[in-house]
Order: structure tokens, then C-alpha cells, then sequence
């Protein structure tokens, strides 16, 4: 089947309009160690920005013939796109947005080569070496400002939600746009669009100009959710580590929507940092809300973790079933304590240096056969821990439903296999089969979900 394609040369739009001619055969270098695969990869799901798709393998092999080259002139630079998706460009010219979306992949991409991943300035094992990069990333990326006031909304949940929950995650958007609050969010379609759109309403019926709309993603997810078009900040993090991260150290609060496995994720994330001794007197608002009909999903996902992570997981959250604006005031009210708590004990207010996050958390895991079968899924040990482990397995998941690697890694040598405590397997085979049985596993109207897994009990 044949797909729309465009070639195009574009100029860019932003800070980055200057590279030096190593960086620029790095980009160009296709061997093991270069940049290219990369870069192409990465801008390849921007220029994909609308597109439904969120199979990574599917688009790489759609557009086998894309092609994006750096050309240096006297006057700077410009890229080079031939057999670019053709939904980037209008009458022959690229989308603003999109042009500026590509230059932030090229600007992030040559940061963390040159700035952060050569650079024995920045030890990538320690846990404070990691926390380093992960701010000096999103200060070149002119994310972080001495505010005055707490803003920023984290919105979580699926790329691939019903209509409904589409629509009621723009409600609470709306709700919060209305009360002056940004958001931030994956950068995808789905419950990481919602908000945004609705926040844009919000603010402009306020009269509220200059409104951020931060997208976070990394490379190996960006392909499954490419960047929306309300996204004015974008930040493309090395992985999903220092993705999440990112989110926690920037966010003043979180609202989770209904999702699937990616969702699930990033809720053991934040709630095994939340579950760490040395947080627990740190105030971090956290709202798990969806319409009526997503009832079920956050009423499993509550049973998991009372079964797995206990009560005192329980209570670092609330679930808000359809009324977008007790969700916004509950945020907003929460922010103001952690605005209050950050003033008492002198943390800033644009990054959360207070909030301990243990390498466990940090450390980039490869969701390997091996690493998935040997993940250590019990309860001897600590729940912040129990919990870093969890959120593996459902990392796994996701590389295994929707990311490239992961899809070829599965059709390569079969099913991950998961086990652990039976206790532990059978409340995750529960969450799983009703991710499957309300189609949250797949985006609604394809084909029947074909598991990436099995539960060894």
C-alpha cells in the first residue's frame, strides 16, 4: 500500500540554527555510534504528528524511504526531508508547529551527545549524576523559569481512550485552563491532548496569554505517540527513565486518566517515589478521574495496588469520577500546599530538588526476555521497591504492545514471561485481562489484541 509523500527543505524556527560540522556528521553518520537512526527515527514521528498510527514498527516500515539530512549554509542551517509523511505539510509548506517540533528533536538529540552523555561532568551512575542531567536537559530546552507561582498540571493516561474519556479529559482541561494552570503532559494523542485542548479554551476565555503546553517524551515511545499540535514546548528526554523523572521534578500535581498498560507505568512510578521513607512529609496533589464509564478501570487499578502496595499507597491519591471541576479545584487547592511547603523548606519552585527518587527508579531497564523473567515481583521487600519492580514489568508491557524494539523482540523469541509471588501474578493477570476486555491494549477498531505476555503463576 502506498502512502502520501512530500520532500521539502525547511528553515529552523527556534534557538538551534547553527551547528558545527562535527556535530553535523554525527547526525549524518549511520554506523553504530552515530546519530543518524536516531534522529531520523525521532523526527520522523513529529513529521507523523495527526497520524492515528501508534504501532512504532508499523511507521518505520510505512515510510522505509524517509530520508532527513542536515545542510549547512553561510547563513545556518536547514533540513532536508524526502518521502516525508505528507499530513506535515500544507500546500507544499511545512506545518509551524511541526517545523518546530522537528528543530526541538535536533536540538535535544545534539545536547545529550555532546552536553550530557560525553561529559564526565555528569556521572550517569549516581543517582544525583542522573537527576543533574535530567535538569540541565530541560534548562537547555527553556522549560525551567524562576516562577513566582506553581502552574503546571502533569496530565497522564492512554493515547488510545474512548471518545467519551476523550471529551471528559478535555472538560477537566477546560476547568483548568479557566483557574490559569498549564499543562504538561507525553506529548500524544488521547488523554495527553485532551487536556491541552481544553486548557487552551480555559485560558483564552480568561484573557490568559503566553500559556505553556509541555510535551515530554523520549525516542523510544515518541513513534507509537507523536507530538500534538497544541504542544508549544516539546522535550524529547534519552529514555523513559529521565522522561518520568522529568515529569515529578516539574509538575506541581498529577491528574491521571484513564489509559492501559503505559498508564499503569507511570502510576507505580509516582507512587513508589511517593512510598520512599524520605518523601513522605512531601505534599505532591494526585488525582486519578475519568467519566462514568471509566468507573471500572480506576476501581481495578485500586485493587492492584491495595493487593500489591497496601493501604498506605492507597492514600496518596484520590479518585474523582465524572465532575471536571471538583478535579481542578482539588488540584489547584493541593498546589497551593505544596506552594506553601516549597517556600517553608527553600526548594524552587520550578524543579523539585526536594523529592528523593532512588536509582532504582533512574536506572534504564532493557526489557529483555531475561530482565523481564528475572524482575523481582514479591513482597519481601520494601513496597517503594515492590513498586520499582512493578513498574518494570509494565515498561515491558508497553515496549512488547507498541515499541519497535519490543515488537521485534516478541515476534523473535515469543511472549515475555512475568513471574512472582502468586498473589502478586494473580492480581496482575485480573488488571491485565481487563486492560484487554475494555479494548485498552490496542487503539479501539483494530485488530483483536495479541498478547506480548504470559503470567507465570
Amino acid at each position: 500500500m502506498k502512502y502520501d509523500i512530500v520532500d521539502g527543505r525547511i528553515s529552523p524556527k527556534g534557538r538551534l540554527e547553527v551547528l558545527s560540522k562535527f556535530e553535523v556528521s554525527k547526525l549524518l553518520d549511520t554506523s553504530k555510534g552515530g546519530l543518524y537512526s536516531l534522529f531520523r527515527n525521532c523526527s520522523l514521528a513529529v513529521l507523523n504528528s495527526g497520524s492515528y498510527l501508534d504501532d512504532g514498527k508499523e511507521l518505520y516500515e510505512r515510510y522505509k524511504s524517509f530520508e532527513i539530512k542536515v545542510i549547512q549554509e553561510e547563513r545556518g542551517i536547514k533540513l532536508e526531508v524526502k518521502g516525508a509523511p505528507s499530513v506535515a505539510f500544507v500546500d507544499g509548506k511545512m506545518i509551524k508547529g511541526i517545523n518546530e517540533h522537528l528543530f526541538a528533536v535536533l536540538r535535544d538529540i545534539i545536547y545529550v551527545n555532546d552536553d550530557i552523555s560525553n561529559n564526565a561532568n555528569f556521572n550517569l551512575e549516581t543517582s544525583e549524576g542522573i537527576t543533574n542531567a535530567v535538569f540541565h536537559i530541560l534548562r537547555n530546552a527553556n522549560i525551567l523559569h524562576p516562577l513566582t507561582r506553581l502552574t503546571t498540571v502533569v496530565c497522564w493516561g492512554g493515547h488510545s481512550i474512548s471518545r467519551k474519556e476523550y471529551d471528559y479529559s478535555k472538560n477537566v482541561g477546560y476547568q483548568l485552563g479557566l483557574r490559569g494552570l498549564d499543562i504538561c503532559t507525553g506529548c500524544g494523542p488521547g488523554a495527553m491532548k485532551g487536556p491541552m485542548k481544553g486548557a487552551t479554551i480555559g485560558q483564552a476565555k480568561q484573557r490568559l496569554n503566553g500559556g505553556q503546553y509541555l510535551g515530554i517524551t523520549e525516542p523510544g515511545i515518541i513513534a507509537a505517540e507523536s507530538p500534538n499540535a497544541i504542544v508549544n514546548k516539546l522535550v524529547i528526554m534519552p529514555d523513559i527513565e529521565k522522561r518520568l523523572e522529568a515529569f515529578v521534578r516539574v509538575g506541581h500535581g498529577i491528574i491521571v486518566f484513564p489509559g492501559g498498560v503505559g498508564t499503569a507505568e507511570e502510576i507505580l512510578y509516582l507512587l513508589g517515589i511517593l512510598l520512599h521513607p524520605d518523601n513522605s512529609d512531601i505534599p505532591f496533589p494526585l488525582i486519578f478521574t475519568g467519566p462514568a464509564s471509566s468507573e471500572e478501570y480506576f476501581s481495578r487499578i485500586d485493587q492492584f495496588i491495595q493487593k500489591t502496595l497496601g493501604e498506605s499507597a492507597q492514600k496518596r491519591y484520590k479518585i474523582i469520577i465524572e465532575d471536571p471541576s471538583r478535579v481542578a479545584k482539588e488540584i489547584r487547592e493541593g498546589i497551593k500546599i505544596v506552594r506553601e511547603f516549597r517556600r517553608l523548606n527553600d526548594d524552587a519552585f520550578y524543579f523539585n530538588w526536594r523529592l528523593k527518587i532512588g536509582h532504582e527508579f533512574q536506572k534504564p531497564f532493557q526489557p529483555t526476555h531475561e530482565q523481564m523473567k528475572n524482575l523481582a515481583l514479591h513482597k519481601d521487600q520494601e513496597p517503594h521497591l515492590l513498586a520499582a519492580n512493578l513498574r518494570r514489568a509494565f515498561s515491558g508491557l508497553v515496549a512488547g504492545n507498541v515499541k519497535d524494539h519490543g515488537i521485534r523482540a516478541i515476534e523473535k523469541y515469543g511472549l515475555f514471561e512475568i513471574r512472582g509471588d502468586a498473589e502478586i501474578m494473580e492480581s496482575m493477570d485480573i488488571l491485565l485481562a481487563s486492560f484487554v476486555n475494555q479494548n485498552r491494549m490496542k487503539l479501539p477498531g483494530s485488530t483483536a489484541y495479541v498478547p506480548c505476555y504470559k503470567i507465570i503463576k
